[in-house]
């Protein structure tokens, strides 16, 4: 069902009709034109949907969104989509009210599946962005990324990884680069054997499907590999694109050192990088128990700004 919202002239009444239209099945969420249940890519039968808001003037940029979800899902089909929650929904506003194109994405997620689906989901959105970036009025070789937690984690291997795209594949979408040129990351893990609180860890081991691999062992275990590999830290490389990192550093189901360790690892390889740390801050977008309230969503704004647009 497409729904108008109130409060518009019947100019832009019809206009906004006129894009419904065009782009189906749409709502209007915001004050801005929502293209809604896009399929980015079928896996195995599966459809992978994104949300795509879209501003009423872009400016030419777009930025992949990925909600915290513990890289977990709640099984059955009633189940609330990941683009769906409500975390961002404010924070996503303030982008889009600025110019910037914003793809709200679902991924694979546990129990189901298991790293590194949502990896290769996330790096297909990006892939299907860039290739229909004239489509959505978007510069192709100018997209950032947007995530909190186990999505912060997921953007973050958006910005480290190669993701070079196969040019020989039949899917021409697969022959895009999956890198981003921009990211910023809340309460992110980056060094997963080393996420060490009581949710946190569990939650990690069953999206790795593996446990933690103990110190004590040599590095060249499963168990190990996998944990590395599976980390942000592990990847960095010089040719990173600028990373803003915020963290609450009384988060105490992301450890604020994880967001230190990727700092620092970004540093070590000459990458731009800055990490706004909340005092008194927990786990979640309001960083509840911050001593000061922080306007991240204008920082986010002011960075792919100054990041996506010089």
């Amino acid at each position: 069902m497409c729904m108008v919202s109130r409060g518009v002239s019947p100019a832009q009444r019809a206009g906004l009709w006129g894009l419904m239209m065009l782009f189906g099945c749409c709502t209007l969420l915001w004050g801005a034109p929502a293209e809604r249940n896009v399929i980015y890519g079928m896996h195995s039968g599966l459809a992978l949907l994104m949300d795509v808001y879209k501003p009423v003037e872009g400016n030419g940029y777009g930025v992949v969104v990925i909600p915290g979800s513990g890289w977990h899902a709640t099984v059955g089909y009633g189940a609330q989509p990941l683009k769906e929650g409500r975390e961002f929904a404010a924070h996503v506003e303030r982008l889009v009210a600025k110019g910037y194109t914003a793809f709200v994405i679902n991924h694979r997620a546990a129990p189901v599946y298991r790293y590194p689906d949502a990896v290769h989901d996330a790096q297909r959105a990006v892939r299907y962005v860039r290739h229909h970036a004239r489509r959505y009025g978007i510069r192709a070789e100018r997209i950032g990324a947007l995530g909190g937690s186990s999505g912060g984690h997921l953007v973050n291997l958006l910005g480290v990884l190669d993701g070079k795209g196969d040019g020989e594949a039949e899917d021409p979408v697969e022959r895009e680069s999956a890198k981003v040129q921009t990211v910023v990351a809340l309460y992110a893990p980056s060094d997963m054997a080393k996420v060490d609180t009581a949710f946190g860890s569990v939650t990690v081991t069953a999206f790795l499907g593996m446990r933690t691999p103990r110190s004590d062992l040599p590095r060249n275990t499963a168990e190990a590999r996998l944990y590395r590999e599976a980390s942000p830290v592990t990847h960095v490389s010089a040719d990173d694109p600028p990373f803003l990192l915020l963290h609450g550093d009384a988060d105490a189901v992301v450890p604020y050192g994880q967001s230190e360790t990727m700092e620092a690892a970004l540093r070590r390889a000459g990458v731009e990088v800055k990490l706004v740390r909340v005092p008194g801050g927990g786990h979640g977008s309001s960083f509840p128990g911050a001593k000061e309230k922080v306007d991240w969503a204008g920082m986010a704004v002011e960075w792919f700004d100054g990041h996506l647009r010089k």
